[in-house]
């Protein structure tokens, strides 16, 4: 029989995610502590959004938090992993992909 080891990261009462390393779920937990903030922050701006979107956008900010800071510090070109894409951007996309399909 095997001891397994897991470290879960709970937010009020809800198991959020479960770990095998107490660093991933450290930093796991000091995110969502970031999104948590960052909600607090969008609830007062002065754009109108649910409150699906202001915990759904500050839970991607506090993913990306190392670009977002760059970006702040006046960098121009930031190194992200993963291209952020925009419904505008994949419209875009297929409209020009029926475009060349139909010409």
């Amino acid at each position: 029989m095997a001891v397994v080891v897991k470290y879960v990261v709970e937010r009020n009462g809800v198991e959020r995610m479960t770990f095998t390393t107490k660093k991933e779920a450290d930093a796991y937990d000091k995110m969502l502590d970031i999104a948590e903030s960052l909600e607090l922050m969008l609830e007062k701006v002065d754009v109108p959004l649910s409150e699906q979107q202001v915990e759904s956008l500050a839970l991607e900010i506090a993913k990306s938090k190392d670009d977002f800071m760059a970006v702040l510090k006046g960098a121009k070109d930031t190194t992200s992993k993963a291209p952020i894409k925009t419904k505008k951007a994949e419209n875009l996309e297929l409209v020009t992909d029926t475009e060349k399909k139909e010409a």
